[in-house]
């Protein structure tokens, strides 16, 4: 981490020797905004100049240190990174200097096990993680593997686009996962940063909508999004609720960072319905084994998404489907913006701008 690559690039267009950046020096302590060299590309890699870099929840996994194979500090964090590219290492053919790129959780793969040739390299044993094993965004530049960049519709500016690189591809891959057909009722427990992309996948998908959250202002904005119906867990009883209206969910999926969101989970599907978690709760959920067998239930996890999801998520975007709501902020506001995020206060998902 934050060691500078062999100097092998092609070309560099404007790229200085030292960058800004929000560095974690160690865990659960403010982040420290300071300068540090720019790296250099290596072979098959490229330099990335950021423009707009999303904050997502699982940076506080990262930066806290709660996950069992922590990063190696410092190490900058940051995954929803959409820039330009500033220079290009030995061997690059696929993308050049200037051109629009999103650089997104997935790093790396090994490419050769039977999860990356059976399309599923997002649960790659062996992948690279952006703003975990590898810096990230919460920088002025940023490395990459040319493979792994995610070209940008020229529909979607900088800022636009950020979020849809794990914001919206990890509930539109969650909701392919559900297999819900167009026509059908999807439960989103959870309505911050992923589940407002969700909803709006899920209406883009052809499918219909309860929305199940514990903040007015969050239903609220599901409503708007499209949510036929909008569920708040604290004042209704959200298992009696979907039963009463819908009959129960041909599918569940679950954003939220709420344990109790995922133990009712379950209990809103009809007979043969699949859920779907997406988000990473503290703690262990248990899971009724009579309802998943009485009723032959299907419970999946799903995480982020591939190159190809990820092509199809922002191509919803750029074709005005699927809107993010977006605050936008500088970098030397990251430990505010980190604060109300592990508070819940934040509503849509917050955007860091680069100048």
């Amino acid at each position: 981490m934050l060691v500078d690559a062999p100097q092998t690039s092609l070309k560099r267009l404007d790229s200085p020797a030292v960058m800004k950046a929000a560095v974690v020096h160690q865990f659960s302590r403010p982040l420290v905004v300071e300068q540090v060299p720019v790296p250099s590309p290596a072979s098959g890699e490229v330099l990335v100049k950021v423009v707009a870099s999303g904050v997502c929840h699982t940076d506080l996994s990262a930066i806290d240190g709660l996950w069992p194979v922590k990063p190696r500090l410092p190490f900058i964090p940051g995954h929803e990174i959409a820039g330009y590219v500033a220079a290009v290492g030995l061997g690059v053919t696929t993308v050049k200097e200037g051109d629009r790129v999103g650089v997104a959780w997935l790093h790396s793969t090994c490419g050769r096990c039977d999860e990356c040739l059976s399309g599923h390299e997002n649960v790659c044993a062996h992948q690279q993680n952006t703003g975990y094993s590898v810096d990230g965004g919460y920088a002025e530049y940023v490395i990459a593997q040319a493979a792994y960049l995610a070209h940008l519709p020229a529909a979607l500016g900088f800022l636009e686009s950020a979020p849809i690189l794990c914001a919206g591809l990890t509930p539109y891959r969650g909701l392919k996962e559900t297999g819900a057909r167009p026509g059908e009722w999807v439960v989103i427990l959870g309505v911050g940063g992923l589940g407002h992309l969700a909803v709006q996948y899920a209406k883009a998908m052809g499918l219909h909508v309860v929305a199940v959250d514990v903040v007015d202002e969050k239903l609220a904005m599901a409503r708007q999004l499209g949510a036929e119906i909008a569920i708040h867990a604290l004042h209704q009883d959200t298992r009696r609720e979907v039963r009463r209206q819908i009959g129960g969910a041909h599918a569940v999926l679950v954003t939220s960072s709420s344990l109790a969101a995922y133990e009712q989970a379950i209990h809103l599907l009809r007979r043969r319905g699949t859920c779907v978690f997406i988000g990473l709760p503290q703690g262990e959920c248990p899971v009724s084994v009579h309802t998943m067998v009485a009723k032959q239930l299907t419970l999946k996890g799903s995480t982020v998404g591939t190159r190809k999801d990820l092509q199809e998520a922002l191509q919803f975007a750029a074709e005005g489907k699927v809107h993010g709501l977006i605050e936008v902020q500088p970098l030397e506001a990251i430990n505010d913006v980190l604060q109300r995020l592990r508070a819940g206060q934040i509503h849509g998902r917050v955007v860091l701008q680069m100048a």
